[in-house]
């Protein structure tokens, strides 16, 4: 993915690729595998680098909105592909 014909990147090489991993563990479908946002400052400081073990299969089934059972609003809680239901605020806390 690195253009081996732009010079600039070929110059910054290994930080190209450091983005483009941290991008990928963003990505993470699983989102308790995705680094809090202090993980995401201290990467970028060079304090910790990227984990290992990363799932490279982003082509798992979208999110779904649904009408919770409670009768909240349709942005108020998301069910993942197994049928675990997420609330908005699971999604923002820090992890």
């Amino acid at each position: 993915m690195v253009d081996k014909h732009n010079v600039n990147m070929q110059l910054h090489k290994a930080e190209v690729v450091e983005m483009m991993k941290l991008a990928m563990w963003c990505l993470q479908s699983d989102y308790q595998r995705r680094p809090s946002m202090t993980v995401v400052v201290q990467l970028l400081e060079g304090l910790v680098s990227v984990q290992d073990n990363l799932d490279y299969n982003f082509i798992n089934a979208p999110a779904i909105r649904t009408k919770a059972a409670t009768g909240e609003d349709m942005d108020a809680n998301i069910i993942i592909h197994d049928g675990t239901p997420l609330f908005a605020f699971d999604l923002s806390v820090p992890r």
